[in-house]
């Protein structure tokens, strides 16, 4: 079998007015991960001032040229940019480069498609692909072009543009339908764990998120230093020292310029994240651009609605960071933060005694007894529930628990 071809790659950024330089550089490092990700190799990099975007090109007629030439010496057969393009603009620019073109949105897509392993993660990823595609169909159908023009030319190629357009819309329709089968059936698992404490894992992508689950609950979630190596939530029981059992969430990591279908489309991947009682905001410290990475978590977290959960701060990689100075200024400026090391398992014990602290504040203990002719409902009960004590007396099976309970419950019960 032959080995699949790496394909050398260009990426183009433009910096425009009020953008500061490191920020679009910045960016590009992401791109060329992102590249790498989708197995590429980066064969130039090419940076653009404009003050805004060249309709035709982006990146106009001189900066054109300039790439071209890199992709004609280099043997290029990708050229990359880091913002959205419209179909008017990869058509001219594939015509003008011999190659193809593509923006961040479509590599991001492409990673997500290769990354996809289970029915609704592919579901999801190819909802988002044909919504990224429907406003760009017209590229698809330039071999047609020539049979397309004014009164009395209106032919085949606009009509096979509108067939493709009402086969996708079609398509998307099933697909949503299908997702919401399947939400329907997420929903029903997560009714049936509604009284375990919750606890998902968000941050920014390569974060250590995956690396981080498995060292608190001692399982396998797959871990890749690629970005979006997490595509489906994964979650894993953690059993805390208090005999609470609480779970842990890891859901797919942040970037920046995200697409919005593609948010769109991982909406019921995210309703894992939407359930749970806190998050553990993980930040890369080793990454020189943190803050900012940090910054995007929470504007994401904030487009998502999400951002009146509680949080904990956790800095990641702490092993990586050979600053006392700086490690004792964040310690001041977030007091209420830890400091870990996933992959080292550094201070790990500190985050399971917070999440212990939290809990604690909305769980009450009770009890229910059984029949012992129940042995199936008190097996489902059971699976669903903070058990903390099991007894056997007068005929009846009696089982000690912890229920969650609201603050406005709380409130109710103490009057």
């Amino acid at each position: 079998m032959n080995a699949k071809k790496i394909e050398n790659a260009v990426i183009v950024g433009v910096q425009r007015r009020g953008v500061p330089s490191w920020e679009v550089n910045d960016n590009l490092d992401e791109l060329e991960l992102l590249v790498h990700t989708a197995g590429g190799e980066i064969a130039g990099r090419v940076l653009q001032e404009r003050p805004k975007p060249d309709p035709a090109t982006f990146v106009g007629k001189g900066k054109v040229n300039q790439i071209a030439a890199l992709v004609d010496v280099n043997n290029v057969d990708l050229v990359v940019f880091d913002d959205d393009l419209s179909s008017a603009q990869v058509r001219n620019l594939e015509k003008m480069f011999s190659c193809k073109v593509i923006d961040r949105s479509g590599l991001i897509l492409d990673i997500f498609a290769r990354r996809a392993k289970t029915r609704e993660a592919r579901i999801q990823v190819e909802m988002a692909q044909l919504l990224y595609l429907r406003p760009r169909l017209t590229r698809r159908w330039q071999h047609l072009s020539r049979q397309v023009g004014g009164i009395g030319m209106r032919g085949p190629g606009e009509t096979q543009l509108e067939t493709d357009r009402q086969v996708i819309n079609r398509r998307i329709t099933k697909l949503r339908k299908d997702l919401k089968r399947i939400e329907n059936a997420r929903a029903t698992r997560r009714r049936k764990r509604r009284e375990l404490f919750k606890i998902a894992l968000v941050g920014y992508t390569n974060a250590g998120k995956s690396t981080l689950l498995n060292a608190l609950t001692r399982s396998d979630a797959f871990v890749e230093d690629r970005l979006f190596a997490t595509l489906d939530p994964t979650v894993r029981s953690l059993h805390l020292e208090n005999g609470k059992k609480a779970l842990l969430i890891d859901t797919v990591g942040f970037i920046r310029k995200l697409p919005v279908d593609l948010l769109a489309s991982f909406r019921s991947t995210l309703e894992e994240s939407r359930q749970a009682d806190l998050f553990l905001n993980i930040i890369d410290l080793s990454h020189p651009h943190w803050e900012e990475q940090l910054a995007r978590t929470e504007e994401v977290l904030k487009e998502l609605e999400l951002d009146k959960t509680p949080q904990v701060l956790i800095f990641n990689k702490v092993d990586l960071v050979d600053d006392p100075v700086l490690l004792e200024g964040l310690r001041r400026q977030f007091p209420e933060a830890l400091f870990v090391s996933a992959l080292r398992k550094i201070r790990l014990y500190e985050i399971p005694e917070r999440i212990v602290g939290f809990s604690e504040q909305q769980w009450e203990r009770r009890s229910r007894a059984f029949r012992p002719n129940q042995g199936e409902e008190l097996k489902s009960f059971e699976e669903g529930v903070n058990v903390i004590g099991r007894a056997f007396k007068e005929g009846m099976i009696y089982i000690d628990y912890l229920v969650k309970v609201e603050p406005e419950q709380q409130v109710t019960d103490r009057v």
